[in-house]
């Protein structure tokens, strides 16, 4: 819902502050007095065209600023596209929409704040207000918007949603044989590369770990001799040089034999005894030991060529396969699995087809199903349409709904021929009118401008009114070519659409019937101040309707005035009838 516009420095407007309200407003005044303009205002605020000659003379900038309540159906659409672009605001049901036009002609648009491109400015603003009378702004002017609002109005969404279903198992089912039918050519190559993957690998007989193993190994072998005579060092100072140097374990066994004699005399010393004694026996353990080493190293050239080769193999392997073995054998895993996968693509090919086949005759099943009831409801909407337009004095109008198909090749199967379809079904539909008795049926886009468009387009919203999510109606020169008596009945449709689709609707007219159906009514008027020319507006209370409307009349005193107090006592018995 609009809930303020802010509009300075724009046309004949100086600064202006509208604030709006739910249900039915309506804004009078002069010819001349701003009224369009404030329409004009919403319109480039939505992401309209815009030129420098809208910035008013002596500024440098016009800036308008839309302020929107946004109820729960349409947050589900809005919110995760301002999430996307980081312009959520901390409260999620306000929108603020704002554009300044520069006397240079420089544009610039905002979404809560942030600077944003037009284009993505006219995606949030779009479902957010239909502006009638100017074709900008106006969704029913769309062809495609008119198959999703048959769909709601003859309640086929759960239909159109399975259909939606079945389309999207097809495209996976596509998908996949698309990347099965590859070129045979391609197709072999990559089989010839997984075989020589797998056989590479394979002729290796990796095993974990072994890659550390074969390091140490190299080690020993590149440093044999220096290990070799390290050891014997070792061996020779535990166990001795030669018969006349003492060894380690010599002295080891000469301070056990006097620890041994001082024991005797010192019983509380006898620790020190059994300390000698264990390091004696762990020296003895360790010289065995190294000399144990000692006699299994040897000095191979040939076992350290072998070595040095596995090491460069399982690099090369690493190099091309993965960090370490276990990736490697990783790799040959994958590899082995998807030539299992190739291998097998004939059949699954097979299959597939055969699973696509069954689903374009399912599809053109229930789309054809699908297309017999819009064609019903597309006859119901017809006739409330023409009704609508009667009670508008259009009685000669007519309306329907024209559906397309197009044959394809890879089409949906429907008996004997293949149709298009998309994620909607088989159909195209789009939304035909003849405003006169004998001219014919065109798309509703291209009916003559003002009040013969702005009536058609309210005979659509009435019979749609319950399945049409647009919050906002603003109706301009929706009076234009109709009397009193109409006035009245297309006021009372107007205010219906904030009664039964709950829409906020707001109305330029020059109409007093008409305007006497406003919840709320604005009087816009225009005056000179210091020789220039400025728009204001006002909220009337009871007294100021009635003076309105008995300036709409074109009469004087207290005919005029008891005039208006009629018009606004019909109204109020008619709301009284249609609420009960």
């Amino acid at each position: 819902m609009l809930s303020e516009l802010t509009i300075r420095n724009f046309a004949i407007i100086d600064d202006l502050r509208l604030q709006f309200a739910p249900g039915f407003t309506v804004l009078t005044g002069e010819t001349g007095a701003g009224k369009s303009i404030i329409l004009d205002a919403v319109s480039l605020v939505l992401g309209g065209r815009a030129d420098s000659t809208v910035v008013r003379a002596g500024s440098d900038r016009a800036y308008l600023e839309a302020a929107f309540d946004l109820p729960p159906a349409l947050q589900k659409t809005i919110l995760p596209l301002l999430e996307k672009e980081g312009l959520d605001d901390e409260t999620d049901n306000h929108l603020l929409l704002a554009r300044e036009v520069r006397a240079n002609g420089r544009t610039i648009s905002r979404i809560n704040g942030r600077s944003v491109n037009l284009n993505f400015m006219r995606q949030i603003a779009d479902p957010l207000v239909d502006i009638h009378g100017q074709g900008e702004h106006l969704s029913l002017l769309k062809p495609r918007a008119h198959l999703p609002l048959l769909d709601s109005y003859g309640d086929l969404n759960s239909e159109r949603e399975k259909f939606s279903s079945e389309v999207t198992k097809l495209r996976k089912v596509q998908q996949e044989l698309v990347s099965l039918r590859q070129d045979e050519r391609l197709i072999a190559q990559r089989i010839d590369m997984l075989q020589y993957q797998i056989k590479e690998i394979d002729a290796a007989d990796l095993q974990e770990g072994e890659e550390s193993e074969l390091r140490e190994e190299r080690t020993r072998l590149a440093n044999a001799e220096q290990l070799n005579r390290l050891a014997a060092e070792v061996t020779a100072v535990l166990t001795g040089f030669d018969d006349e140097t003492m060894a380690a374990t010599d002295l080891i066994g000469k301070a056990e034999r006097a620890l041994n004699q001082l024991a005797r005399l010192d019983e509380s010393r006898k620790a020190f005894l059994e300390n000698l004694q264990g390091l004696a026996f762990q020296l003895s353990e360790l010289a065995a030991e190294v000399r144990d080493y000692q006699n299994k190293l040897e000095f191979n050239p040939q076992r350290l060529d072998e070595v040095e080769e596995r090491l460069e193999l399982i690099g090369t392997l690493k190099r091309k396969y993965g960090d370490n073995i276990a990736d490697v054998l990783a790799t040959r895993t994958r590899a082995t699995k998807q030539l299992e996968q190739i291998t097998h693509s004939k059949e699954r090919v097979a299959e597939l087809e055969v699973q696509a086949d069954h689903l374009l005759h399912l599809i053109g099943k229930s789309g054809q199903i699908l297309s017999k009831k819009r064609q019903a409801t597309a006859g119901k909407l017809s006739t409330a349409v023409e009704r609508q337009l009667s009670d508008l004095q259009m009685a000669g109008a007519r309306f329907e709904v024209q559906f397309e198909r197009e044959t394809a090749a890879d089409g949906a199967f429907v008996k004997d021929q293949r149709f298009a379809f998309d994620q909607t079904g088989l159909d195209r539909a789009e939304f035909l009118v003849s405003a006169n008795p004998g001219e014919p049926l065109k798309p509703v886009a291209k009916v003559a401008s003002g009040g013969e468009t702005a009536r058609l387009m309210l005979a659509l919203k009435t019979a749609l009114a319950e399945v049409d999510g647009t919050p906002t109606l603003i109706f301009d020169e929706i009076d234009q070519g109709i009397g009193g008596r109409v006035g009245g009945v297309v006021g009372q449709k107007l205010w219906g659409l904030t009664t039964v689709g709950e829409h906020q609707v707001v109305v330029v007219t020059h109409l007093p019937q008409l305007a006497g159906y406003g919840d709320v009514h604005i009087r816009v008027s225009k005056q000179v101040k210091e020789q220039r020319t400025i728009t204001s507006v006002k909220n009337l209370d009871a007294n100021g309707r009635v003076a309105e409307l008995a300036d709409m009349l074109g009469t004087s005193g207290e005919t005029a005035v008891g005039g208006a107090e009629s018009i606004l006592r019909q109204v109020k018995e008619s709301k009284k009838s249609r609420v009960s």
